[in-house]
């Protein structure tokens, strides 16, 4: 067991209750995290009127301030995101866009708030896309301040140009189940590792 908590954003297009196979991938991250002892939850981004900008506040009524809230509680951040014409969703290019503003807020040492957290990626499509989608989503959460665990993504793509999606599988690939696995107990180590140790405070 350890003290270590989890936030797993989904970026998918589709609003609470709607099906979704980012949510049904987000939770399978969160319980294989739960295995470990790291608790969390996991959030629809478009469940909360997130607006477009660069700013920790964007105000009238900006869903965003509560969703980093959680997200500064938490030691760990894992997007989940679906891939729309071999890109990853508008929804998850609005919270890099939002995460541009940490670079912005510091601590009493003049470290990123995100220095010590550590992030990871979750990905499904039903084309090819997922080393695409982790690429843009790892290079801007490195930028923001996450450190990133070696193979810190789990995804599932369908055969290109055919209809059946993650949740409308019987079962989940034992791949991706390995991948899922891998990604919680690399990032849950790095996480301790950093609580442990936090990075040098800077000049």
């Amino acid at each position: 067991m350890t003290d270590l908590s989890c936030l797993v954003l989904n970026c998918t297009l589709k609003a609470t209750p709607s099906e979704s196979s980012s949510q049904l991938l987000g939770q399978q991250v969160l319980d294989a995290f739960r295995d470990l002892g790291v608790m969390g939850t996991i959030e629809r981004v478009v469940d909360h009127d997130v607006r477009f900008g660069v700013s920790t506040d964007e105000g009238d009524g900006d869903g965003w301030p509560a969703l980093r809230r959680k997200m500064l509680d938490a030691d760990i951040l894992v997007m989940v995101a679906p891939i729309w014409m071999g890109q990853p969703s508008s929804v998850a290019k609005v919270v890099l866009e939002r995460l541009d503003a940490e670079l912005s807020e510091t601590d009493d040492e003049g470290r990123l708030l995100t220095f010590g957290k550590v992030a990871g990626v979750g990905v499904v499509g039903n084309e090819d896309g997922a080393h695409h989608v982790s690429a843009e989503l790892f290079q801007g959460l490195n930028d923001v301040g996450f450190s990133l665990p070696p193979q810190a993504v789990t995804y599932w793509v369908g055969e290109a140009m055919q209809a059946v999606d993650y949740k409308d599988l019987d079962e989940t690939p034992e791949k991706t189940v390995g991948t899922t696995e891998v990604l919680a107990r690399h990032a849950t180590h790095l996480a301790r590792l950093l609580k442990e140790s936090p990075y040098p405070a800077g000049d």
